[in-house]
């Protein structure tokens, strides 16, 4: 482990809370012209004085979930030290409905987001689909990627081992462990007259099942192997050692490919990012202080608005 990998330990250590409701529930409708709309959460920059020297980071969720749903548990801890956009993506929640669904129109959507909101390059930090529709933004649109953070990823699938069912079976376990986790007495403190619980289950149904069928029949053609040894920005690579939709022998051959990541294991499965946050939070806030870490000793810091 390199020692860019050693101080993210160290410095995720310092911001491990618990996402408060009221964080998650006001997004706000962002439409993106010539694509269509979505709704979008950005915390804009942190007091920190050191922050405005950081990354931008856009997080993309997970196959059947929205983009609050899968990042509500760790939100609030990465907010303390970046400026941070969530967003519904293609097909779920409120995000965009076009005719078909691909990977590649999830990533042309997320540099839109960034064009809308003044960002010029950021850092993707994905989770399952959200770590391949990340590969392809690099793939894509590499002058806007500065750096990458890949959570449960892998670079291609086996469908026929299941492992696209497996994947959706992990996302009704995301939302069924959210739905637990968001108090109803925090939610009605947060926003009046609303309910955690029904708020997760209203995220959840807001993607219907043909939906997530679509979408998980698009992910069963993915392979970046061809290409992704090329992604050179400063990486990292979340791994859940227990993950049975996406084997971990497989996304370390992801790290392994990428040549300037380092990699975080933790004990989790699948749907860690909500089930197991508590495991999951500090594996992430260490990559994505890595990845921060490696991109101010290279002087890459960010530009200002578009």
């Amino acid at each position: 482990m390199s020692r860019f990998a050693d101080a993210g330990w160290r410095t995720a250590g310092r911001f491990l809370k618990i996402a408060p409701v009221d964080g998650i529930l006001e997004t706000e409708h962002l439409e993106l012209p010539g694509r269509g709309s979505t709704v979008y959460l950005d915390t804009g920059l942190p007091p920190a004085p050191e922050a405005a020297a950081r990354p931008t980071l856009i997080l993309l969720h997970a196959l059947a979930t929205t983009g609050p749903l899968c990042w509500y548990p760790s939100l609030e801890a990465l907010s303390q030290r970046y400026r941070v956009v969530v967003f519904d993506q293609r097909w779920h929640g409120r995000g965009i409905r076009s005719a078909h669904f691909r990977l590649e129109d999830c990533a042309d959507d997320v540099v839109a987001v960034a064009d809308a909101l003044g960002i010029e390059r950021f850092v993707p930090v994905g989770y399952s689909m959200g770590s391949l529709v990340a590969q392809h933004v690099w793939h894509r649109h590499p002058e806007r990627v500065a750096g990458a953070v890949l959570a449960a990823g892998t670079m291609y699938f086996r469908p026929e081992r299941g492992e696209i069912r497996a994947l959706r079976v992990a996302a009704d376990r995301i939302y069924r462990r959210a739905a637990q986790r968001i108090a109803p007495v925090e939610a009605a403190e947060a926003v009046s007259g609303v309910d955690g619980r029904a708020w997760a289950l209203g995220q959840f149904r807001s993607t219907s099942n043909a939906e997530v069928a679509g979408a998980a029949a698009s992910l069963s053609s993915f392979d970046s192997s061809p290409w992704i040894s090329g992604m050179a920005v400063p990486t990292s690579v979340v791994i859940p050692s227990k993950d049975r939709a996406i084997p971990a022998a497989r996304q370390r051959a992801l790290a392994r490919a990428l040549p300037n990541s380092t990699t975080y294991e933790f004990v989790g499965g699948h749907a860690s990012v909500v089930m197991n946050a508590e495991a999951f939070r500090p594996a992430l806030l260490a990559a994505c202080a890595s990845v921060a870490t490696r991109l101010i000793s290279l002087g890459q810091q960010p530009r200002g608005p578009r």
